[in-house]
């Protein structure tokens, strides 16, 4: 089944982020975006209560075609074009509520807007066949994550004439614009391999709060 609909402790790996995104007091909505053919999302999460809800069957066949079909969603439901809009992964299933309200925080008065990222702290290896070749110089590297936050016309025209990008901030970088790096921690990961699902399982049933 797609990886979002995954039981990690005991719920659907999606329900986990939406409950994240349900405690943030400041997101008026959180539109779900779903592939056209999914039969799965009403049979698998109950939503949370206390926060406004939309579902959107706009999914594409890119990230940015997906996100494009979201935003225009948004518009249809009162969204204006100076409102500012997250972006987020449903695979980043451990995001807490307080990260969020740090990227609003940091971003909110900020000329372009930025996202949650972690700077690198490892070795960087370039690969050919199998073996490193060569080291990357990790200065000034940073790991991107989600939410990314941008206004929403901004993010539209960005990803009008955007090129195989793969997360927001690229589709921002490539419209001249410099998305402020607002720092987070490794447990941000997207759920990716097998073995990360065991993870965040840990980690979520070893949470105090």
């Amino acid at each position: 089944m797609p990886k979002q609909y995954v039981a990690i402790d005991g719920a659907p790996m999606v329900s986990h982020t939406l409950s994240a995104l349900a405690a943030v007091a400041r997101l008026k909505l959180v539109l779900v975006a779903l592939a056209p053919d999914d039969e799965e999302f009403e049979r698998r999460v109950d939503l949370p209560a206390g926060k406004r809800f939309a579902i959107s069957r706009c999914g594409g066949n890119s990230r940015a075609e997906t996100v494009a079909a979201g935003l225009a969603r948004l518009l249809k439901l009162g969204a204006r074009a100076d409102d500012w809009v997250l972006v987020h992964d449903a695979a980043r299933c451990l995001v807490r509520p307080e990260w969020v309200d740090t990227l609003i925080d940091e971003c909110a008065g900020d000329a372009v807007g930025g996202l949650l990222a972690l700077p690198l702290a490892d070795t960087l290896k370039d690969e050919r066949d199998g073996r490193s070749i060569s080291t990357i110089d990790r200065r000034a590297k940073w790991q991107a994550q989600t939410p990314q936050m941008f206004r929403l016309k901004t993010l539209r025209d960005a990803l009008s004439q955007a090129a195989d990008v793969t997360d927001e901030a690229s589709a921002i970088e490539a419209y001249g614009l410099a998305p402020k790096l607002v720092p987070c921690g490794m447990e941000n990961f997207k759920v990716t391999w097998p073995q990360d699902f065991e993870l965040a399982e840990r980690l979520l049933r070893t949470r105090t709060t």
